[in-house]
């Protein structure tokens, strides 16, 4: 059951460049690109865009974390580091991510976040379902121009 959906739309730009509409008031499009030799790199690739999802949502977790608990953070720094390899048909996957937070508390509040730490992860929407798996349904529509238009749906 879903609690709430959105829609994301990328459209090409060129090449392999799409600019994403987020649909969502006063957010600024976003461009996205593969690296050479395909595209230009002119933005993130889905990779890199997966990278910083985890990482803004562990960062927001633990900030929200910290802030319920009166902690006063200075800043952030959220470094994430992603290991790519090849499967057992030579395709480039993401093996796996490691996060490093570094929250700049004031005062006290490191023997104080120690009660966060055992508790951001969870409240992480992107990283949870990430690890236990995300079902992604995918249909193709192919429009011809003589008949009706041909759909592939593969799970």
């Amino acid at each position: 059951m879903s609690d709430t959906s959105f829609d994301v739309t990328l459209d090409l730009a060129d090449g392999y460049t799409f600019d994403v509409d987020f649909h969502q008031p006063g957010v600024p499009s976003l461009r996205m690109d593969e690296p050479p030799p395909l595209g230009d790199s002119q933005g993130p690739n889905a990779t890199r865009v997966l990278a910083a999802a985890i990482g803004n949502c562990l960062s927001a977790s633990m900030l929200l974390c910290l802030r319920k608990a009166r902690i006063d953070v200075d800043g952030m720094q959220t470094v994430v580091r992603t290991t790519l390899t090849r499967n057992e048909k030579g395709r480039l996957r993401v093996e796996g991510l490691q996060v490093e937070l570094h929250p700049a508390l004031v005062g006290e509040g490191p023997e104080q976040a120690k009660r966060c730490l055992g508790l951001f992860e969870d409240f992480c929407v992107v990283t949870e379902s990430v690890r236990s798996g995300i079902d992604v349904d995918v249909s193709v529509s192919l429009e011809s121009p003589a008949s009706a238009p041909m759909t592939s749906e593969h799970a």
